[in-house]
């Protein structure tokens, strides 16, 4: 599971955790990325491809010659399509929450921001630090806040931005990550936020047919804090989706005995 940049692996913990509680079966595994969280990010990391190759070999280290399901957050979903790109063949599922499809954010095709709800003594309370993220708060209420606080902000405050500034030099794979040789198979769920400023929700829908078996929801009172946004129907789709993949590995299985 990826998360977003610049955050860490806790950031997609909190989110997804509470949907294994009567789940059996699944191992989980959050790592941070490069330049984050825990993971340091030497001088010869430079691009995007390098980023990569970590994260393939990274999985094939934890669960060698395994199949497996891979989310992705904001940023970590244009890993997760660099993972189907590179390995779909042993990838059972995959997530896509709020994902960036143009690389460039002055290219992107966003709605510009918009406040839907804002609570009376949501700026008062802000720090600094979380006032940088101003423009990403669609929903200004304390709870959404409280929960960038506490799962998001850590990682934020710890980040490599060096690392970062370099990465964004070379942002972009140097192959074209959403021309696949052949769609995805396996369930797919592909959520955006209907008010997401950053990302955007019109150009997700240029990736769709590589996921045949692909659920895309656009979601209203959502920005690019979707799972905080929409909290309840984000856990609901995605349940959903486990649900979907669940039932693609134990046919697959069935279908190889």
């Amino acid at each position: 599971m990826l998360h977003g940049g610049p955050g860490n692996g806790f950031q997609v913990q909190a989110d997804m955790e509470p949907l294994f509680q009567n789940r059996t079966g699944w191992w989980r595994i959050y790592p941070d990325l490069p330049g984050m969280g825990k993971t340091p990010a030497p001088d010869w990391l430079n691009n995007q491809d390098q980023v990569l190759e970590i994260v393939a070999e990274f999985v094939q280290v934890v669960a060698p010659n395994q199949r497996f399901v891979v989310s992705g957050l904001s940023y970590g979903g244009y890993l997760a399509r660099g993972l189907v790109y590179k390995q779909g063949a042993i990838i059972d599922g995959v997530l896509l929450t709020v994902p960036p499809i143009e690389t460039d954010p002055h290219k992107r095709v966003a709605p510009l921001h918009q406040v839907l709800f804002e609570d009376s003594d949501f700026l008062s309370s802000l720090t600094p630090a979380e006032e940088n993220f101003l423009n990403l708060f669609v929903i200004r209420s304390l709870e959404v806040l409280e929960w960038i606080r506490i799962n998001s902000m850590p990682g934020v405050s710890v980040a490599n931005y060096t690392f970062w500034g370099r990465l964004w030099e070379h942002f972009a794979f140097s192959f074209p990550v959403d021309k696949l040789a052949a769609p995805f198979p396996g369930p797919t769920l592909i959520l955006a936020g209907r008010q997401d400023s950053n990302c955007g929700y019109q150009e997700v829908w240029e990736i769709l047919e590589n996921y045949p078996r692909a659920t895309f929801a656009v979601l209203d009172r959502a920005g690019h804090f979707l799972f905080a946004d929409q909290q309840a129907l984000f856990r609901a789709l995605t349940n959903e989706w486990l649900d979907r993949v669940e039932e693609y590995i134990a046919r697959s299985s069935a279908s190889i005995k």
